[in-house]
């Protein structure tokens, strides 16, 4: 279960960094921070959750290399930013990075 944990909290950590790109502009504020908010709050908490089990070293890398490839992700789909191979094969280090960390705990 802190696996299933830290995955979710990895996912949460999408919403934050979409909702402060939004924030910027004036005619999407009203829902843009409180989804930020919202998303943080609950990405710590289940990061929080995980941690109990799993070394905090390893959950920390794993969440965060989880958060920067949904964002990476969203960015090219949502927000029209380059997708570039060299930028791919640089994410593609993250997830290694992060089946490693799974294979060794």
């Amino acid at each position: 279960m802190p696996w299933v944990y830290l995955f979710f909290a990895g996912v949460m950590e999408w919403g934050w960094p979409i909702g402060l790109k939004f924030a910027s502009q004036p005619q999407h504020r009203v829902w843009a921070i409180p989804m930020a908010i919202v998303s943080i709050l609950l990405s710590g908490w289940l990061l929080l959750l995980a941690q109990r089990t799993i070394p905090i070293g390893t959950a920390y890398a794993v969440w965060t290399g989880i958060g920067a490839v949904g964002t990476f992700v969203l960015g090219i789909v949502f927000l029209g930013e380059p997708a570039q191979l060299a930028r791919f094969f640089f994410v593609g280090l993250i997830i290694v990075g992060i089946l490693g960390l799974k294979w060794v705990s």
